[in-house]
């Protein structure tokens, strides 16, 4: 039996950790589980596997990133910075394999196949490259320090090179604005900001101009009329079949001839499913996930946790945005899955590290991670 030195520890560690931000991200997962579960078996259908084949996997991976997530809550902070520096140079490995073995798909290599599981490492890449990048920024004055812009803009290039080689434009344009966002955070002068601004720009249009696939995408949003815009035409149908109340749990048409109606589209399915206040009450609960993360994070001094915390945060954000944007049509479509909700296995388990990284770095530690309310962070 533990002593009561070892349950005190137990339950500072418990009482410590952010309780209702995990009931909150436990709630999205059920949310998840409950749409796939109805959006699925239409999907196993049209490609003729057993009914319940994305179900299975889904609560798979589910279970397998839930008990990643509560596993890297009992991390010490020396043992985060280890597992982000290990999965970093694990995931940049993998991404030099795909370019030689990845298996294509529509043009790109993003895939390779380890023992069975088809693996996405530029999923996987996302929570450690955050907390590299957030250690990098809270060594020293990172607002003062050319040596660090220098060491982030060379993890930043690294990794967008092997990116753009798969090649995938999305994942690209997500580190870029998260990497900005942390840069903005750590107190970055706006010249910096404005020139990294600038330099996406430019890399949208380089884009645009060199891949296919993307001009493609980008026209079909600007000239839905002029273009097959299929996805986006059904998933704005689901919303307006589903109206307010929607038309009940596996009720739904459109499912069974909207491509991918079960990964990028899923929020479609619960829109026509369980109606306009259903979706408006998860984009509540996805933002207020977000909003309490930032603002816990604002009341601690350690740097690392402000600023490796807040990266893994706006890549919940921006993922989420991005993926209920595409189904609004407020989007060019792009292969990015909604957290939690969304099927795949590397989306899943790329998001249950991440969140469990955030939940340890903003763990209250007693009295020595909580900040003035008069000191400046950065």
């Amino acid at each position: 039996m533990l002593g009561r030195r070892g349950s005190d520890s137990i339950r500072k560690w418990w009482w410590g950790v952010d309780l209702l931000s995990v009931l909150m991200l436990i709630t999205v997962m059920l949310i998840g589980a409950i749409l796939i579960t109805t959006a699925s078996p239409a999907v196993a259908d049209r490609v003729r596997l057993p009914p319940f084949h994305f179900v299975y996997k889904h609560f798979f991976f589910l279970s397998l990133s839930l008990i990643i997530m509560f596993y890297i809550l009992t991390f010490s902070e020396v043992g985060i910075k280890r597992l982000a520096l290990v999965g970093f140079l694990a995931s940049l490995a993998l991404m030099v394999l795909v370019l030689f073995f990845g298996d294509e798909a529509k043009g790109a290599k993003r895939w390779i196949n380890l023992g069975g599981f088809s693996l996405q490492p530029s999923e996987l890449i996302k929570p450690f490259m955050a907390t590299i990048i957030g250690l990098v920024l809270s060594e020293g004055k990172a607002a003062q320090s050319l040596v660090n812009v220098i060491i982030i803009a060379m993890i930043y290039l690294l990794v967008a090179t092997f990116l753009i080689l798969q090649p995938d434009f999305g994942m690209t344009m997500s580190i870029t604005i998260v990497t900005a966002g942390q840069l903005f955070i750590a107190g970055l002068s706006v010249v910096w900001i404005v020139l990294a601004g600038v330099c996406g720009i430019g890399g949208i249009v380089a884009a645009y101009v060199l891949l296919p696939h993307v001009a493609k995408r980008i026209n079909s949003f600007i000239s839905p009329e002029e273009s097959e815009n299929y996805q986006v035409s059904k998933s704005l149908e689901a919303y307006l079949n589903g109206g307010l109340l929607g038309r009940g749990p596996g009720e739904g048409s459109v499912k069974a001839s909207l491509p991918d109606s079960h990964t990028d589209f899923i929020f479609a399915v619960a829109g026509e499913e369980f109606g306009g206040l259903f979706v408006c009450m998860v984009i509540a609960l996805l933002l207020t996930i977000v909003w309490r993360g930032l603002l816990r994070l604002s009341q601690e001094y350690n740097l690392f946790h402000i600023y490796a915390g807040s990266g893994i945060l706006l890549h919940f954000a921006f993922q989420s945005i991005f993926n209920i944007g595409v189904t609004l049509h407020l989007f060019p479509t792009k292969g990015m899955t909604l957290p939690f909700i969304s099927y795949g296995g590397s989306s899943m388990l790329s998001f249950g590290i991440a969140m469990g990284i955030y939940l340890n770095l903003s763990k209250r530690r007693y009295g020595y991670n909580l900040r003035p309310n008069r000191q400046r962070v950065g």
